[in-house]
């Protein structure tokens, strides 16, 4: 808890930081997105190299989650933005294995009823350059800095052991925009990045309709999907969103 709340205030001080400097208006947008949070599959083995490689989807069965993420963006010159992004995720999954699993030190026998914990917490703070901006569209591509606060656990009456992770991972940010006529626009966002030691995909797609002169609501799909293949830690996972939200903008 106090890395995550350091990160959160590290991230709100460079934004005011920044802003205590500009005097134009309508430079903030305060977006908040939250819904529905859906496991396509999560594949995990602990330790990477030897840890039994289960599901938390497929040998266990997780729950819908509700998930709520907030962003922030300020606007310092008209083609420049930078924001900050607090998006905490945990998946609980349920059920039993039918086979033993060695996860993190501990072996888990079949047919115990065994519960999981997955946990995704993302922070995140974006530069991003927008040099095509137009009357009906827009386009901008930049650089985020994302803070991964994750952690695995599985717990049964007989044992407990848990896998958690903190580290600073680049990504690759864009933004799409097409004004649709009237009060409408499809929105198409996200960050990514793939190398050898893994990938992560965090990608917004949805319609964003005009609902007064300072405020906006917004509906859409959201895909969240990556993992890392190594000797301490294997485990890919894809979250679907169903999400809707309101935008503020001053």
């Amino acid at each position: 808890m106090p890395v995550r709340l350091s990160v959160v205030a590290l991230t709100m001080v460079t934004l005011f930081s920044v802003a205590a400097a500009a005097q134009a208006q309508d430079r903030w947008r305060i977006d908040f997105e939250n819904g529905a949070a859906i496991s396509g599959y999560n594949d995990v083995g602990i330790p990477g190299d030897s840890g039994t490689r289960f599901s938390m989807t497929d040998d266990l069965t997780s729950d819908t989650e509700y998930f709520w993420r907030l962003r922030a963006d300020f606007r310092f010159a008209p083609k420049h933005v930078l924001s900050g992004l607090v998006a905490p995720l945990t998946v609980n999954s349920s059920g039993t294995f039918d086979g033993p699993v060695d996860f993190a030190g501990a072996t888990f026998a079949p047919g115990v009823p065994t519960d999981g914990t997955w946990v995704f917490n993302s922070y995140r703070v974006t530069y991003r350059y927008e040099p095509f901006r137009k009357a009906t569209w827009m386009f901008g591509f930049g650089v985020s800095v994302k803070v991964r606060d994750a952690l695995i656990r599985l717990e049964s009456n007989a044992a407990a052991a848990e896998k958690s992770n903190l580290g600073v991972v680049p990504l690759i940010n864009f933004k799409f925009e097409r004004r649709l006529g009237g009060r409408a626009a499809f929105l198409l966002e996200g960050d990514a990045l793939a190398a050898p030691q893994g990938r992560a995909e965090d990608i917004f797609a949805g319609l964003v309709f005009d609902a007064g002169t300072r405020w906006s609501i917004k509906a859409g799909y959201r895909f969240l999907e990556g993992g890392a293949d190594n000797d301490e830690v294997y485990t890919f996972a894809a979250v679907h969103y169903v999400s809707a939200g309101v935008v503020f903008r001053f």
